[in-house]
């Protein structure tokens, strides 16, 4: 979801929204990217607001016992609580050690050339 229009999470808090706040779960693949807007109630956990997503369904590959999560790019508990407007990120393991993946390509890079 991209643009500056309001999600409609946002439009049904505008009108008697007190209690509750707007959030948004995000996990993207190579091939695809699933935003899930929520209204959750203020006091809200990432991990639940997670579960009430039903994210992991529609990825079942998302372990959040070995997946580090994240609002807006900074890691965070599954405790932590939420704050209206914020993006839950749920992060998808390396696929490479990036120190490793650096050295490989300056091997290359510095390779003579016959």
């Amino acid at each position: 979801i991209s643009g500056s229009a309001p999600w409609p999470c946002m439009a049904s808090a505008e009108s008697g929204g007190a209690g509750w706040v707007c959030v948004e779960v995000v996990y993207a693949t190579p091939q695809q990217q699933t935003v899930i807007p929520l209204r959750v109630p203020a006091g809200t956990a990432i991990g639940q607001a997670i579960a009430l997503s039903d994210i992991v369904q529609r990825h079942p590959e998302i372990d959040l016992d070995t997946q580090a999560v994240g609002v807006f790019g900074e890691r965070a508990t599954l405790e932590r609580v939420l704050r209206d407007g914020e993006r839950i990120e749920i992060y998808r393991p390396l696929q490479a050690d990036p120190k490793q993946a650096r050295r490989r390509r300056a091997a290359l890079k510095n390779r003579p050339t016959q």
